[in-house]
């Protein structure tokens, strides 16, 4: 299968720039991106994708058994990078892609030359000396809901995770995205971010890395950032002025700024 199609692979910006490979996160698409991609484009070739399952991706394409587990994801992510034959890339992985992009640097070391990882969290679920944000009963209680009534948990939800009530039209864009997702695929998607585990995999980061943390956000809280900054050797922690989930939306300049720092520094 063309792996452009199936991954709705966009490419903008410097024909010969260095690579910037965005990721998003659950029940998003390429789309969340769109705030940021102009500060990028001046500099870098600028890949968008969906993986699959999401967004404009070919849903053909989508199989439960690969899709189950977050290596699956990073194959997508292996499998652009081989097509385009992209190399020392900076891949910039929003929530959960951020540990995706751990797995495809380990995938593919030769193709991934830096992280940047926005809102990541490695495990949302609590744990002896370790704050995720939420214990057991809370992620199989937020599961059950998704499972039972997608739509209701999407509308309940996104503006929960987007967190920035005084700008509600920020949580419809969220919902919008939720909902425009396969259930099924999003069933599959959701119980694989939610009960993963990727602290284990952090120590074995090898590339420069720059952990973006917002000031608030309910799913991935500061006590995480400072794991992740900490069990990252060499990592660059830099807290924004944002609140919420998804800065590239309620903070784009910001969160822009803090990208183009981070790899002007080392592009």
């Amino acid at each position: 299968m063309d792996v452009r199609r199936r991954n709705n692979v966009v490419i903008t910006g410097r024909a010969e720039g260095p690579v910037v490979v965005l990721a998003h996160g659950f029940g998003c698409d390429q789309n969340m991106w769109r705030l940021v991609v102009p500060a990028l484009t001046d500099r870098y070739r600028v890949v968008l994708f969906d993986f699959v399952g999401s967004g404009r991706s070919d849903p053909a394409a989508w199989s439960e058994s690969r899709y189950s587990r977050l290596e699956g994801y990073a194959q997508d992510v292996t499998e652009i990078c081989e097509e385009l034959d992209l190399r020392d890339v900076a891949f910039v992985g929003h929530s959960v892609s951020a540990m995706i992009g751990v797995l495809a640097a380990r995938q593919a070391p030769d193709r991934i030359g830096s992280l940047v990882m926005v809102a990541p969290s490695p495990c949302y679920i609590d744990d002896e000396g370790y704050r995720g944000g939420f214990d057991a009963a809370d992620i199989e209680e937020l599961l059950g809901s998704l499972e039972s009534n997608y739509l209701g948990w999407s509308s309940a939800m996104a503006p929960v995770i987007m967190g920035n009530p005084d700008r509600p039209e920020l949580g419809q864009e969220l919902t919008t995205s939720f909902c425009a997702t396969d259930p099924e695929m999003a069933r599959v998607f959701a119980r694989t971010t939610f009960l993963s585990d990727s602290r284990a995999d952090l120590k074995d980061v090898t590339v420069p890395t720059l952990v973006l943390e917002c000031t608030q956000d309910v799913i991935a809280p500061r006590e995480v950032g400072a794991y992740v900054h900490a069990a990252v050797p060499g990592s660059r922690l830099v807290t924004l002025e944002a609140t919420g989930h998804c800065p590239q939306l309620s903070a784009p300049e910001a969160t822009a700024a803090a990208i183009v720092d981070f790899l002007g520094a080392r592009l």
